[in-house]
């Protein structure tokens, strides 16, 4: 299953933070979002997968266009307002819709419920989305969660709480949570963010692996150069909300536009300048 996004267009009270964003992503391809802080790439994820709604464009799967919300209620569920008149949630979330057309999504800190086992995480959504709910048995739900902890290399750590796990292991029961209905499409938020290097090419190889596997599309909001040589095939960048830069990922990394450029070149001098802060803090 591919996805395409057309022309989307989202405001925060007066200020637009996307502005006719596109771009398509077929099965089996990993599409990276790079871009400044603010530039609204995790804005464009949250409205994949329901937890915004977009203001005006569409969101097209083999499934056909994906619900939002506007302020016609014959097409939409009603909107809450906060305490200014703006529109902001809808009362009957758009991921209700969404689900349908196996969207999951992680997020930048794994977003585990701490009072929860790993096995109780994983096994969440299929024990409270009500197209699953009820559907397995005991047994049976710890055979799938054993099964996706085993594509994240996590065999056995079922009864642990995400408190006695690092950061990247918790990374990866967020993965085996994501893919535990088998998403056609999956969308990750600076899925190496935080991470050491080696945990962060992990988390990469990871991705691709399990990209391969489900036969999925994937879209990653990431700043790490490492994630965007080793995990996408192609590269959008955002620049106060619209698109500046489309293409493969070795023409991002030549700078093959001017945002390009500045955007490589000031990711790589931040790098070397922690790596060097690193050499000298081990010096000490």
């Amino acid at each position: 299953m591919g996805i395409i996004v057309k022309n989307i267009v989202k405001d925060f009270h007066d200020k637009r933070v996307l502005d006719g964003v596109s771009f398509s992503v077929d099965e089996g391809e990993t599409l990276g979002i790079v871009g400044f802080s603010g530039s609204g790439k995790s804005t464009v994820l949250k409205i994949i997968s329901g937890l915004l709604y977009q203001d005006s464009g569409e969101i097209i799967t083999t499934e056909g266009k994906l619900p939002h919300c506007d302020n016609n209620p014959l097409n939409n569920p009603p909107l809450v307002k906060n305490s200014d008149g703006k529109h902001l949630f809808c009362e009957t979330p758009v991921q209700d819709s969404r689900h349908k057309v196996d969207i999951a999504m992680t997020f930048q800190y794994s977003a585990l419920f701490d009072f929860l086992t790993v096995f109780e995480n994983i096994a969440f959504p299929l024990m409270e989305r009500k197209e699953f709910k009820h559907k397995y048995t005991m047994p049976e739900l710890k055979k799938i969660v054993a099964e996706k902890l085993k594509m994240v290399g996590l065999e056995g750590i079922e009864n642990k709480y995400p408190s006695e796990l690092s950061g990247g292991m918790q990374k990866r029961v967020s993965f085996a949570r994501a893919i535990v209905t088998n998403p056609k499409i999956i969308l990750y938020d600076e899925p190496t963010a935080g991470l050491d290097p080696v945990s962060s090419t992990i988390i990469e190889d990871y991705i691709v692996d399990l990209k391969k596997e489900l036969k999925a599309c994937c879209i990653v909001v990431t700043h790490q150069l490492s994630t965007i040589k080793r995990a996408t095939d192609k590269i959008i960048m955002l620049y106060d909300g619209k698109v500046v830069f489309s293409g493969t990922t070795d023409e991002m990394l030549s700078g093959r536009t001017p945002h390009a450029k500045q955007f490589v070149y000031l990711i790589m001098s931040l790098q070397q300048t922690f790596h060097a802060q690193s050499y000298q803090m081990m010096s000490v």
